[in-house]
This record gives structure tokens, C-alpha cells and sequence, in this order.
């Protein structure tokens, strides 16, 4: 399977523009949050108008799973605390949003919100909790058929004390996020909303936490946007910007610096792939 994240594009249309024209390469594409942009001049409502637009018009094209990030809220739960509403209507669209999980070929995803408060943050732990249970009753299943699910979660933020968290002069994770990590082992969280973690001295778009790998993005202004691919056949993931290209595989485990990318893998130019995705 092959797999697409991207992060953090803030109602930059050039953006959306450039997932859609790649989307079909992919079998899957995450949108990681912050799709909208709580700076701009146009109005959150027509932003959210707008982007369920380009959701449309990509899930046309391949499976689409999204999560909510700090920029996305636009109402209050019955707590009092931040939500971004707008976005669980896309569960009657086909398209993973917050609070689902879903299993597609071989991987159960599973999209978290972005949580303001205890009760939004419980909320989480319960999805992960029943989530876990899922796939525990795969994997035994699984085993009698000599195959294991893989796990991956859609979670804004990064985990606390990670690369991938750190902005340059102190670290924006998810402590939450790192504990549950810890407790349930996923095979892979996608992440962004700290913009220059892969940018700056002791950053990094990719950790590994115990047996879990965790990717952000990072974000910068200009289109492409900073993106990852991963492939699970080839067992392999690639990190490409206008800072450089980096490749791990993920048998190999992580270490640093990070290799450098100075060619296309050759499963991802295999077929017929759209020019915006080789040149990006």
C-alpha cells in the first residue's frame, strides 16, 4: 500500500491543488489537520466551504482520512471546550475523520481530534481503547491466518520530547499522545502542526518511540507542500521539501542523520505517475 501525508496547509489553495492532481498515485492520502487557517482574511465558514470542496474532489480519486487540528475549530462540545464540527460531517461522505477508525486492505487507521480539554481528551483515550480491542481480536485472528493488521493513527499534534516536536527552542508535543503511544504500540502515527521541526538544529520529520515510528511533515510557504510517502511493500518512507529529500527504511530502524534521498525509489516511479508527484 501506498500512502500520502500531508500537514498543516492552512487554506493555501496551491496546495490542495498539488494533493489533488497526485492523489490518484496513492492508495491512500492523509490530511493530518490544520486544514484552515485562523489568520486569513477569509472567513472560517467559507474556508471549511471551500475545503469540503477539495475533500470531495480527492476522495473521488483514492481513499481520503483526515483529522482535526488547533486551526479547524469552530464550535464548542457540550463541555465548553473547542471542536472542529464541520469536519464529522464527512463521515457520511466515506472519508475517516475524527473519532473513526477504519480498516483498509491490511492497515486499521484510526483519526483522532484535537482535543481542548479533559473531556475532549478522554474521549481519545476511550476511541484508542476500543480501537486496541479491535485490533487485538484481528491479530488473533490473524495469526491463524499467518497475518498481523498494522496499526496507524492520524493525530495532529506530535508526541511530547520527540524531533518531530521540536520548534528550535522548545518542544510543542502531546504528552497525552506519548503515554498512549507507550501503552498501545501502533506501527505508525502521523503527525504535523509543529511547522519547523525538520527545518531547524535538532529537529527531524521522523522518530522512532519504542517500536512506533512517527512522521511530521513540517511546513513551509510554497507549493509542493513538505510531504511523506510511504510504501508498506517496500518498507520504506520518504520525506520530500524545499529543505531536501531524506528516506528511511523502516527494517533498518532509525538512525542519524537520517539518509539523504538522491534518487526516486523505483516503486515510486514505477507506472505512470503524475508529473506534480516526480518533480514535487
Amino acid at each position: 500500500m501506498r500512502l500520502l501525508l500531508v500537514s498543516d496547509l492552512h487554506y493555501s489553495l496551491p496546495l490542495f491543488d498539488w494533493v489533488l492532481e497526485v492523489a490518484g498515485d496513492f492508495d491512500v492520502v492523509v490530511m493530518a489537520g490544520d486544514h484552515l487557517d485562523l489568520a486569513s482574511l477569509v472567513d472560517g465558514r467559507a474556508q471549511a466551504t471551500v475545503v469540503k470542496k477539495y475533500f470531495e474532489r480527492i476522495r473521488a480519486k483514492t481513499q481520503l482520512l483526515i483529522c482535526s487540528g488547533n486551526h479547524d475549530l469552530d464550535s464548542k462540545n457540550e463541555a465548553g471546550e473547542k471542536m472542529a464540527r464541520w469536519l464529522l460531517g464527512r463521515r457520511n461522505d466515506g472519508v475517516l475523520s475524527d473519532g473513526e477508525s477504519k480498516t483498509i486492505g491490511d492497515i486499521l487507521f484510526t483519526a483522532c481530534p484535537w482535543w481542548d480539554g479533559p473531556v475532549s481528551q478522554g474521549e481519545i483515550g476511550r476511541q484508542l481503547a476500543e480501537a486496541a480491542k479491535l485490533r487485538q481480536g484481528r491479530r488473533q485472528g490473524a495469526r491463524k491466518a499467518e497475518h498481523q493488521e498494522r496499526w496507524i493513527w492520524i493525530y495532529h499534534a506530535p508526541p511530547s520530547h520527540s524531533p518531530i516536536a521540536w520548534g528550535g527552542a522548545r518542544y510543542f508535543g502531546d504528552d497525552a499522545l506519548r503515554n498512549w503511544i507507550g501503552q498501545y504500540q501502533p506501527d505508525v502515527v502521523m503527525c504535523g502542526h509543529v511547522h519547523e521541526a525538520p527545518y531547524v538544529q535538532s529537529g527531524s520529520w521522523v522518530d522512532c518511540i519504542g517500536k512506533t515510528w512517527v512522521f511530521n511533515t513540517g511546513h513551509y510557504m510554497g507549493a509542493p507542500p513538505a510531504h511523506v510517502i510511504i510504501d508498506t511493500e517496500a518498507g520504506e518512507a520518504v520525506w520530500r521539501s524545499a529543505a531536501g529529500n531524506q528516506i528511511i527504511r523502516f527494517d533498518d530502524g532509525l538512525t542519524r542523520p537520517v539518509a539523504t534521498l538522491k534518487a526516486l525509489p523505483n516503486w515510486l516511479t514505477d507506472g505512470d505517475p503524475s508529473p506534480a508527484l516526480v518533480q514535487g
